[in-house]
């Protein structure tokens, strides 16, 4: 079976997007295929199309959605921010809205609501409403990276699992090396400014690997930043620049405890793919 998929960025963080809305009318049950297998595929930027993830779309009804993360490495994830501000666009564009759009995205971690706002025929600004942030566990193997004791650690959710590391520059740590250390979270670097109410930030994901941008990464950073005093106490939005560009990141928002993702979302490309005879045993 031929489907196709979309393929978006936020902030140069990629996916591919398949509304499985394309099965209505086939003999095939999504439910029964190996989309693990799938992801690795079409996500290896060798062989396939090459993303970090695959996103599966499900319409529940006219404007609320279901979000299926697929890793690159075929692994799921609760929650991406970057992610689900794609599926909205994709969700947007095949709608052929052209005004501002709200939607209900059930993920793995619960419903987000996202606001779409058209930027461009082939960009949008997303907003949402991240959840809340909650402190965790230090993860299995912590020991391993061999942190400084002076440097600041925070573990938190935000949907998913974050290590945040201050750092003194995060152009001179070595990312790959560290996170391979501790593959089941994601790991954020960070140092403060330029602007002082910024932080750069830099991320090794959990099943990706380094990325150009992370969406609850720069939350959990975000959030870290402003309990360390990387910026003034009174910032109630950060600046999060990160290699493939900014988000902003609202604390406290719209709720205490929770925050606010702000960022692009861009649409690259289209895709026909074939699906194979892929399904689980």
């Amino acid at each position: 079976m031929q489907v196709v998929v979309t393929k978006h960025h936020g902030l140069g963080n990629d996916f591919l997007v398949l509304d499985t809305l394309q099965f209505a009318d086939s003999k095939i049950d999504p439910a029964k295929i190996d989309w693990p297998a799938i992801a690795r595929e079409w996500c290896n930027r060798d062989n396939g199309v090459g993303a970090d993830g695959l996103l599966l779309m499900t319409r529940l009804d006219e404007f609320k959605l279901q979000m299926k993360l697929y890793n690159a490495d075929g692994s799921t994830a609760e929650m991406s921010g970057n992610g689900i501000r794609c599926l909205a666009q994709a969700a947007f564009d095949a709608d052929n809205h052209d005004s501002p759009v709200s939607y209900i995205v059930a993920t793995d971690n619960g419903d987000r609501v996202v606001d779409v706002r058209p930027i461009s025929p082939e960009q949008v600004l997303a907003s949402v409403d991240m959840g809340a942030v909650t402190e965790i566990s230090a993860p299995e193997n912590w020991a391993a990276v061999g942190t400084d004791p002076n440097r600041p650690v925070m573990h938190l959710s935000v949907g998913n699992p974050h290590a945040v590391v201050g750092v003194e520059d995060v152009q001179v740590v070595n990312l790959l090396e560290i996170g391979r250390k501790i593959p089941q979270v994601n790991l954020e670097i960070v140092e403060p400014g330029p602007e002082n109410h910024a932080i750069t930030m830099r991320v090794h994901e959990r099943g990706a690997g380094i990325t150009q941008a992370c969406g609850t990464g720069a939350c959990a950073s975000a959030w870290a930043a402003s309990k360390w005093g990387l910026v003034p106490a009174s910032t109630p939005e950060i600046l999060v620049h990160q290699p493939g560009g900014d988000a902003s990141v609202r604390l406290n928002h719209p709720r205490k405890g929770h925050v606010t993702l702000i960022g692009p979302a861009n649409f690259s490309s289209r895709h026909s793919l074939e699906l194979g005879a892929r399904t689980k045993s």
